[in-house]
Protein backbone atom coordinates (compact mmCIF):
# COMPACT_ATOMS: atom_id res chain seq x y z
CA UNK A 1 0.00 0.00 0.00
CA UNK A 2 1.47 3.30 -1.08
CA UNK A 3 1.61 6.18 1.37
CA UNK A 4 0.02 9.45 0.39
CA UNK A 5 2.61 11.90 -0.82
CA UNK A 6 3.01 15.12 1.14
CA UNK A 7 2.85 18.23 -0.95
CA UNK A 8 6.04 20.26 -0.50
CA UNK A 9 6.19 24.00 -1.08
CA UNK A 10 8.45 25.10 -3.91
CA UNK A 11 8.84 28.66 -2.67
CA UNK A 12 12.18 30.14 -3.69
CA UNK A 13 12.91 31.39 -0.18
CA UNK A 14 12.70 27.94 1.37
CA UNK A 15 16.11 26.94 2.86
CA UNK A 16 18.00 24.28 0.96
CA UNK A 17 19.09 21.10 2.69
CA UNK A 18 22.69 22.33 2.68
CA UNK A 19 21.71 25.30 4.86
CA UNK A 20 20.15 23.28 7.66
CA UNK A 21 23.40 22.05 9.27
CA UNK A 22 24.66 25.65 9.42
CA UNK A 23 21.47 26.85 11.08
CA UNK A 24 21.59 24.08 13.66
CA UNK A 25 25.21 24.96 14.47
CA UNK A 26 24.29 28.62 14.80
CA UNK A 27 21.46 27.89 17.21
CA UNK A 28 23.60 25.54 19.26
CA UNK A 29 26.38 28.11 19.53
CA UNK A 30 24.05 30.64 21.19
CA UNK A 31 22.05 28.10 23.18
CA UNK A 32 22.25 28.56 26.94
CA UNK A 33 22.77 24.80 27.35
CA UNK A 34 26.26 25.09 25.82
CA UNK A 35 28.57 24.74 28.87
CA UNK A 36 30.76 27.82 28.44
CA UNK A 37 30.29 29.30 31.92
CA UNK A 38 28.48 32.43 30.79
CA UNK A 39 25.94 32.22 33.60
CA UNK A 40 28.72 32.45 36.21
CA UNK A 41 29.28 36.09 35.27
CA UNK A 42 27.12 39.19 35.66
CA UNK A 43 29.05 41.84 33.66
CA UNK A 44 29.58 43.77 36.90
CA UNK A 45 25.84 43.81 37.63
CA UNK A 46 26.23 42.24 41.07
CA UNK A 47 28.81 44.85 42.08
CA UNK A 48 26.62 47.63 40.67
CA UNK A 49 23.71 46.46 42.83
CA UNK A 50 25.82 46.32 45.99
CA UNK A 51 27.31 49.73 45.18
CA UNK A 52 23.75 51.11 44.94
CA UNK A 53 24.18 52.12 41.30
CA UNK A 54 21.11 50.03 40.48
CA UNK A 55 18.07 50.45 42.68
CA UNK A 56 15.14 49.88 40.34
CA UNK A 57 13.92 48.64 36.94
CA UNK A 58 14.88 51.82 35.11
CA UNK A 59 18.41 51.70 36.49
CA UNK A 60 18.66 48.08 35.38
CA UNK A 61 17.52 48.91 31.86
CA UNK A 62 20.04 51.75 31.65
CA UNK A 63 22.81 49.46 32.86
CA UNK A 64 21.97 46.79 30.27
CA UNK A 65 22.01 49.39 27.51
CA UNK A 66 25.43 50.62 28.62
CA UNK A 67 26.75 47.05 28.70
CA UNK A 68 25.52 46.53 25.14
CA UNK A 69 27.14 49.77 24.01
CA UNK A 70 30.40 48.77 25.63
CA UNK A 71 30.21 45.28 24.13
CA UNK A 72 29.63 46.75 20.69
CA UNK A 73 32.42 49.29 20.84
CA UNK A 74 35.04 47.11 22.54
CA UNK A 75 34.37 43.47 21.64
CA UNK A 76 32.54 43.38 18.30
CA UNK A 77 35.71 44.39 16.40
CA UNK A 78 37.41 41.26 17.75
CA UNK A 79 34.43 39.07 16.84
CA UNK A 80 34.35 40.59 13.35
CA UNK A 81 38.08 40.18 12.72
CA UNK A 82 38.01 36.58 13.94
CA UNK A 83 35.06 35.73 11.72
CA UNK A 84 36.65 37.25 8.64
CA UNK A 85 40.00 35.50 9.13
CA UNK A 86 39.56 32.30 11.20
CA UNK A 87 43.20 31.26 11.34
CA UNK A 88 45.46 30.43 14.26
CA UNK A 89 47.72 33.39 13.41
CA UNK A 90 44.80 35.82 13.49
CA UNK A 91 43.50 34.30 16.71
CA UNK A 92 46.83 34.68 18.52
CA UNK A 93 47.19 38.28 17.36
CA UNK A 94 43.65 39.23 18.38
CA UNK A 95 44.02 37.50 21.74
CA UNK A 96 47.15 39.46 22.58
CA UNK A 97 45.56 42.74 21.55
CA UNK A 98 42.45 42.15 23.67
CA UNK A 99 44.53 41.05 26.64
CA UNK A 100 46.37 44.36 26.48
CA UNK A 101 43.12 46.30 26.02
CA UNK A 102 41.14 44.97 28.98
CA UNK A 103 41.90 47.22 31.91
CA UNK A 104 40.82 45.28 34.98
CA UNK A 105 41.64 41.81 36.24
CA UNK A 106 38.02 40.78 36.85
CA UNK A 107 36.90 41.31 33.27
CA UNK A 108 40.11 39.74 31.98
CA UNK A 109 39.57 36.57 34.01
CA UNK A 110 35.90 36.43 32.99
CA UNK A 111 36.88 36.69 29.33
CA UNK A 112 39.59 34.03 29.50
CA UNK A 113 37.56 31.52 31.52
CA UNK A 114 34.60 31.74 29.13
CA UNK A 115 36.85 31.71 26.08
CA UNK A 116 38.76 28.66 27.26
CA UNK A 117 35.52 26.81 27.95
CA UNK A 118 34.06 27.82 24.58
CA UNK A 119 37.11 26.61 22.68
CA UNK A 120 37.09 23.30 24.56
CA UNK A 121 33.38 22.77 23.85
CA UNK A 122 33.65 23.79 20.19
CA UNK A 123 36.63 21.51 19.56
CA UNK A 124 34.69 18.63 21.10
CA UNK A 125 31.26 19.30 19.58
CA UNK A 126 32.02 20.55 16.06
CA UNK A 127 34.12 17.56 15.05
CA UNK A 128 33.38 18.22 11.38
CA UNK A 129 35.81 21.14 11.70
CA UNK A 130 39.03 19.42 12.89
CA UNK A 131 40.97 22.69 12.59
CA UNK A 132 39.31 23.81 15.84
CA UNK A 133 40.87 20.93 17.74
CA UNK A 134 44.19 21.52 16.01
CA UNK A 135 44.15 25.18 17.02
CA UNK A 136 43.33 24.34 20.64
CA UNK A 137 45.85 21.53 20.95
CA UNK A 138 48.59 23.68 19.41
CA UNK A 139 47.89 26.59 21.74
CA UNK A 140 47.35 24.75 25.02
CA UNK A 141 50.33 25.10 27.32
CA UNK A 142 52.22 27.25 24.84
CA UNK A 143 51.58 30.50 26.68
CA UNK A 144 50.93 32.16 23.34
CA UNK A 145 47.26 32.91 24.05
CA UNK A 146 45.09 33.70 27.05
CA UNK A 147 41.93 32.29 25.38
CA UNK A 148 39.83 35.48 25.44
CA UNK A 149 36.18 34.94 24.60
CA UNK A 150 35.40 37.45 21.83
CA UNK A 151 38.16 36.43 19.37
CA UNK A 152 37.40 32.74 19.93
CA UNK A 153 33.69 33.29 19.31
CA UNK A 154 34.52 35.04 16.04
CA UNK A 155 36.99 32.33 14.99
CA UNK A 156 34.42 29.59 15.62
CA UNK A 157 31.72 31.48 13.72
CA UNK A 158 34.07 31.91 10.78
CA UNK A 159 35.08 28.25 10.71
CA UNK A 160 31.53 26.88 10.86
CA UNK A 161 30.49 29.22 8.06
CA UNK A 162 28.55 32.06 9.68
CA UNK A 163 28.84 35.47 8.03
CA UNK A 164 30.16 38.47 9.94
CA UNK A 165 26.74 40.05 10.45
CA UNK A 166 25.30 36.89 11.97
CA UNK A 167 28.31 36.33 14.24
CA UNK A 168 28.23 39.88 15.60
CA UNK A 169 24.46 39.78 16.13
CA UNK A 170 24.84 36.44 17.92
CA UNK A 171 27.47 37.95 20.23
CA UNK A 172 25.14 40.79 21.17
CA UNK A 173 22.38 38.24 21.80
CA UNK A 174 24.42 36.15 24.25
CA UNK A 175 25.39 39.37 26.05
CA UNK A 176 21.71 40.24 26.55
CA UNK A 177 20.91 36.66 27.49
CA UNK A 178 23.59 36.42 30.17
CA UNK A 179 23.13 39.79 31.83
CA UNK A 180 19.34 39.45 32.04
CA UNK A 181 19.78 35.95 33.43
CA UNK A 182 22.08 37.42 36.08
CA UNK A 183 19.48 40.09 36.89
CA UNK A 184 16.89 37.36 37.42
CA UNK A 185 19.10 35.41 39.82
CA UNK A 186 19.89 38.62 41.70
CA UNK A 187 16.12 39.01 42.16
CA UNK A 188 16.03 42.33 40.32
CA UNK A 189 13.14 41.03 38.23
CA UNK A 190 11.16 37.83 37.75
CA UNK A 191 11.26 35.39 34.82
CA UNK A 192 8.33 37.06 33.03
CA UNK A 193 9.83 40.50 33.59
CA UNK A 194 13.15 39.22 32.26
CA UNK A 195 11.47 37.99 29.07
CA UNK A 196 9.74 41.36 28.64
CA UNK A 197 12.98 43.27 29.19
CA UNK A 198 14.83 41.11 26.67
CA UNK A 199 12.14 41.78 24.07
CA UNK A 200 12.17 45.52 24.78
CA UNK A 201 15.97 45.72 24.65
CA UNK A 202 16.26 43.84 21.33
CA UNK A 203 15.68 46.95 19.12
CA UNK A 204 18.30 48.82 21.17
CA UNK A 205 20.75 45.96 20.66
CA UNK A 206 20.10 46.06 16.92
CA UNK A 207 20.82 49.79 16.89
CA UNK A 208 24.06 49.22 18.79
CA UNK A 209 24.98 46.44 16.39
CA UNK A 210 24.52 48.61 13.31
CA UNK A 211 26.51 51.39 14.98
CA UNK A 212 29.56 49.29 15.87
CA UNK A 213 29.62 46.32 13.49
CA UNK A 214 32.32 45.62 10.90
CA UNK A 215 35.00 47.73 12.60
CA UNK A 216 38.69 46.93 12.80
CA UNK A 217 40.28 46.09 16.14
CA UNK A 218 42.24 49.34 15.96
CA UNK A 219 38.90 51.11 16.47
CA UNK A 220 37.96 49.14 19.60
CA UNK A 221 37.28 51.39 22.59
CA UNK A 222 35.53 51.70 25.94
CA UNK A 223 32.39 53.83 25.84
CA UNK A 224 31.30 53.29 29.45
CA UNK A 225 34.39 53.43 31.71
CA UNK A 226 32.22 53.45 34.84
CA UNK A 227 31.13 49.89 34.04
CA UNK A 228 34.76 48.84 33.88
CA UNK A 229 35.41 50.46 37.25
CA UNK A 230 32.38 48.84 38.87
CA UNK A 231 33.26 45.40 37.54
CA UNK A 232 36.77 45.82 38.91
CA UNK A 233 35.26 46.20 42.39
CA UNK A 234 33.63 42.77 42.21
CA UNK A 235 36.56 41.03 43.87
CA UNK A 236 36.17 43.25 46.93
CA UNK A 237 32.54 42.30 47.63
CA UNK A 238 32.07 40.61 51.00
CA UNK A 239 29.54 38.13 49.62
CA UNK A 240 28.91 37.38 45.96
CA UNK A 241 26.98 34.97 43.78
CA UNK A 242 28.90 35.49 40.53
CA UNK A 243 32.54 35.32 39.48
CA UNK A 244 32.43 38.76 37.87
Amino acid sequence: MECDQIEISNDSDRPTSAEFPLQWSEWQLIDSILPTGGFAHSFGLEAAVQCRIISGPEDLRTYVVHVLENTGSLLLPFVYSGTMSPTIETWHELDKMLDATLTNEVSRKASTSQGSALMRVAATVFTEFPYLKTMRDTSLGSGAVAFHHAPIFGIICGLIGLNSGTSQRAYMFITIRDIISAATRLNLLGPLGAAMLQHQIAPVAETMLKKWMDRKVEDACQTAPLLDTVQGCHGYLFSRLFCS
